[in-house]
This record gives C-alpha cells, structure tokens and sequence, in this order.
C-alpha cells in the first residue's frame, strides 16, 4: 500500500521512519518543496520505500493532481496547519483517507461532504492534540462522573542540556509555531464557569502555575488554547467544574515570556526598521533559532500528563496517565518528532487495517481504537503509565 506524505520537516521526518519499518506500507511518497535536501536526507538513512518528489502546497492545483496521480491509500500532512485545509479537500476529492497532527479547525466544515463520500478524514492525532486526548480517553472512562480534567503537554530539554541558555529552551517544532501559539488566547471551564484569557496574557502570573512532575521535577504551565470545545467531545455532563488545557517548560518560562508578549516581541505587524519592514516575531524567531539549536548528542523530553477526577462506585476518585519520552540519539529523532511523528503514523496504519471505519471528520476521543493506540505507542518505546493520587 502506498502512503503520501506531505512535509519532511522536522516531525514529518518521524512519520517516514515510523512507515519504512511498516509490513502494511510498501511505497512511501514524501512531497516537499526543498526535495533535493530531503532526497539527500531519504538517502543518508538508507530508507527503500522513500520517493521523493518537489511540490509547492501553496498551489492547490498541484497538490491535486499529485493526490490524483499517485493514487495514494492514505495521505497524511505533516505541514504547518495553515496547509490542512487545501489538503483535506485534495484528500476528500480524490476519495483518500486523510490523517494530521494539526488541531481540526475549518475542517468541521467537511464533516458531510466527508461523510457522504465514505472518506475518513483524522486530524488531532499527534503529541498535543493527540496522544493527551488518547490518555484523557482512558481517563474519563474509568470514572462514573467527571469534575474535573486537565491535561498538559510539555517539550523540553533534558536537564542536562537544559542550562546552556538563558531561557533553558531548544527547538524541535516550528519556533515561528510555538511563538505564534504564545499569542494565542485560551478558553477553560473554572469553578463551572467558562473563562476566557486574551492572546499574549497567557503568561501573567495570576494566569499560569507550578506543576510538579514525578521523576521530572517543579514545571511552569500555562494555558494553552481551548479546552472547552473538548467538553462536548468528551461527552462531559453539568457536573463538571474544571476543563484546561496547560503547556509547560522549565521554571522562568513564564516570566520570561510574558515580557517578551508585554514589550511586543511577538507581535505579527511588521514594524519599520533601516528602511525595510519586519515584525518583531519575525526577528525573535531568526535571532533565535540558530542559538537554540540542539547538539547531535543532546536529548529533548516529552512529559504528556492527563488528570481526571470525579466520583467512581460512589467515591472520590482522581486518575492520572502520564507518558514522558526521550530523543532516540541512534536514529536522531526527538522526542518530540517520535510523539508527533510516530502517532501520525499510526492513526495512518491502523485505517490501512481496516481498524478505524468510520467516515467524517473524526476525533482520536471518540474514534480511533485508544487502547491500541497506547500498545503501539509502547512497541516504540513509548511507555505510559498510570496512577491514582
């Protein structure tokens, strides 16, 4: 079977990996714009089912007839999430099924058309959004009333690279992403009360706190957009008080962050500087990017942790999953690729066996086999655990 990958950036290089050792995947497309360095890439790892081919997927023309003529079993887009909803149509003109990392979005939108085509279209299935809702899933089940839940996602350096910078950050996503993502405003249900917080205030002091990680250590969470359009997704009735959704990262995060977000530092309007014009964003992320870079011998983390409380047979009952993952040195894939990258890959293989049926646009929460989402996850070294606090 053949599968058509878009994006050989940094988590999409996970997904071919994670194929190329799949029995259920004979012949990997992988479509990106700087094809000659990704060939390059394909070749110096020796995978045998990688085709490489150039397209620019800002040109929904090409990208359709790349989708027609390669007639792929399933499509799976690994680009920034402005490019999912050309590629969803591409993927539901053509009668593909189509899988994402990215949050769904505008894609609500072709839910009918999707579902009168018989075409499965799967966003949401990477490390945040994606493993979280998987865990948050195996949570909510195991109680009979829900009041609260919480999850949180967290990409970090080890500590022992952690202390090289200032900021005691490294990149493994898009920095222009995380930053564009640092303005984003939140949504949360607190003591049954929907709230909301404006982009750029998510790190005010009065919005964040301290989160204690077992094993890990003392993080700065932070909210990180919307949590209550998860409450319908769920299922979750009136008795809950509590929906959010946190990111964290090393103590001063916040702090640090929330000047930048004060002083307009992420701010997306370009500003006039020396007679040309460039957003301060713009010149965070490339004054940055090359002074946060990992060494080859450095590893990042993955902490992914989900809450859930309530009442189970009557009694007070408070369950956690909890899954942290470290950079594969041997193959160079960060945590952050293998979480992203490697449950993309899976959500494509388990609808190549036949294991996820239903059509429309799906959510991991209500459609997707969890339980053998989580048993894949751990074949990969991946290894979640739970407990009860």
């Amino acid at each position: 079977m053949k599968a058509l990958v878009f994006g050989l950036g940094l988590q999409g290089k996970a997904v071919i990996h994670d194929l190329e050792q799949s029995d259920a995947v004979s012949e990997i497309l992988a479509a990106d714009a700087a094809a000659e360095q990704a060939r390059t890439y394909v070749g110096r790892k020796g995978y045998r089912k990688v085709r490489v081919v150039q397209v620019n997927a800002s040109e929904p023309a090409a990208l359709q007839q790349l989708v027609r003529e390669s007639r792929p079993r399933v499509l799976i887009c690994m680009l920034p999430p402005d490019f999912q909803p050309g590629l969803a149509r591409a993927a539901l003109d053509a009668g593909v099924p189509y899988v994402s990392s990215s949050y769904t979005g505008d894609l609500v939108e072709l839910d009918a058309p999707a579902r009168e085509k018989g075409v499965i279209i799967l966003p949401e299935m990477g490390m945040d959004p994606g493993i979280d809702l998987i865990l948050g899933r195996l949570a909510v089940d195991e109680l009979d009333v829900v009041h609260g839940m919480r999850s949180y996602g967290a990409g970090l350096p080890e500590p022992a690279c952690a202390g090289d910078n200032p900021i005691h950050y490294k990149i493994t996503w898009t920095f222009e992403g995380v930053l564009k993502a640092y303005m984003r405003p939140a949504r949360f249900l607190r003591d049954g009360h929907e709230t909301a917080i404006p982009g750029g205030q998510i790190f005010r002091p009065e919005n964040g706190h301290t989160m204690e990680v077992p094993g890990v250590g003392a993080l700065d969470a932070y909210y990180n957009g919307d949590a209550i359009r998860y409450i319908d997704i769920f299922g979750l009735g009136p008795e809950l008080k509590e929906m959010g959704r946190y990111a964290m990262r090393w103590p001063g995060h916040n702090q640090f962050w929330n000047v930048m977000a004060e002083l307009g530092f992420l701010d997306e309007a370009s500003t006039p500087a020396g007679g040309a014009g460039i957003s301060p964003r713009r010149f965070v992320v490339e004054h940055l990017t090359p002074r946060l870079q990992f060494r080859d011998n450095e590893r990042d983390m993955v902490v992914i942790r989900v809450e859930a409380w309530g009442v189970k047979n009557q009694k007070p009952l408070r369950v956690v999953y909890e899954l942290i993952d470290y950079r594969d040195l041997a193959t160079g894939l960060f945590a952050m690729n293998r979480t992203v990258g490697y449950t993309t890959s899976i959500a494509a293989q388990l609808i190549l066996a036949g294991k996820i049926r239903k059509t429309g646009v799906l959510t991991p929460v209500r459609d997707v086999p969890v339980s053998e989402v989580v048993r894949e996850l751990e074949k990969r070294g991946m290894k979640v655990s739970r407990r009860v606090e």
